[in-house]
C-alpha cells in the first residue's frame, strides 16, 4: 500500500498526509494551538462562509487545518481506490485532487463542527481587539494629538505586546513619547486614550 501511496496518482494525498503529520507533531511538542479570532475586524459579516467551513466556533485554526488535511487525504485515497476498482486505474491526480478537495471540504465541515463541540474548554492567549480596552499603553514615538494618531505599545493580560494607533480622548490633550495612557474606547482600528496624569485616572 505504501508503494501505491507514493505513485503520481496519489501524490497530492501523500503530501497532505505528510503536512498533517508535521503539524500534528508541532502541536504535540507543545508549541501552542493556532487560533482564529472570528470576531476580529475584517471577518465579521462572513458568518455564513465561516459556518460552512466549520470555522465559526472556538476550534483552533491548526486543529481545523489538520482535520481538513485528514479529510482530504482519506477522501482522495478512497476516490482513487474506487476508481481503480471500477476502471482498473486511478484517476489523474489533478482530477482526483479537485474531487477530494470538494468532498473533503464538505466532510471537514461536519468533523470540525463536531470537534468544536467536544473542545468547549479550550483556552487561548489570542484576544480580541476590544480586550485591550481599559489597559494602559505607552506612546512609542512622536506625540498623539486629535487627528494625529501615534503608535503605542499595550501589554495584554497574557504578557503579549500589541502595537496600536491611539489618539487622545480630549481635543486639547497631547500625549508625548514615553508617556502612558489608558485605552478608553475604540473606533475601527483607532483607540482613544486618556493620559495617565488625567485627573479622572488618579483614583484608578
Amino acid at each position: 500500500m505504501l508503494a501505491v501511496f507514493l505513485t503520481p496518482a496519489y501524490l497530492p494525498f501523500a503530501i497532505a498526509f505528510v503536512v498533517m503529520i508535521g503539524i500534528g507533531l508541532i502541536e504535540a511538542i507543545g508549541l501552542g494551538f493556532g487560533h482564529l479570532d472570528v470576531g476580529a475586524d475584517g471577518i465579521e459579516g462572513h458568518d455564513g462562509v465561516l459556518d460552512w467551513l466549520g470555522l465559526s466556533g472556538e476550534l483552533p485554526i491548526l486543529i481545523w487545518l489538520i482535520s481538513l488535511l485528514g479529510c482530504f487525504t482519506l477522501v482522495g485515497v478512497a476516490l482513487q481506490q474506487g476508481a481503480s476498482a471500477l476502471t482498473g486505474a486511478p484517476l489523474g491526480w489533478p482530477l482526483a485532487a479537485v474531487g477530494a478537495l470538494i468532498a473533503g471540504g464538505a466532510l471537514n465541515t461536519v468533523v470540525a463542527n463536531g470537534l468544536a463541540r467536544i473542545m468547549p474548554g479550550f483556552e487561548t492567549s489570542v484576544i480580541s481587539t476590544d480586550d485591550l480596552l481599559r489597559r494602559r499603553g505607552t506612546i512609542l514615538e512622536g506625540a498623539a494629538r486629535r487627528g494625529v494618531p501615534a503608535r503605542a505599545k499595550v501589554v495584554d493580560e497574557h504578557g503579549q505586546a500589541h502595537i496600536v494607533m491611539v489618539e487622545p480622548h480630549d481635543d486639547r490633550t497631547v500625549i508625548k513619547a514615553g508617556e502612558r495612557a489608558l485605552l478608553v474606547r475604540r473606533e475601527g482600528k483607532l483607540f482613544f486614550v486618556l493620559p495617565e496624569d488625567d485627573r479622572l485616572l488618579q483614583s484608578i
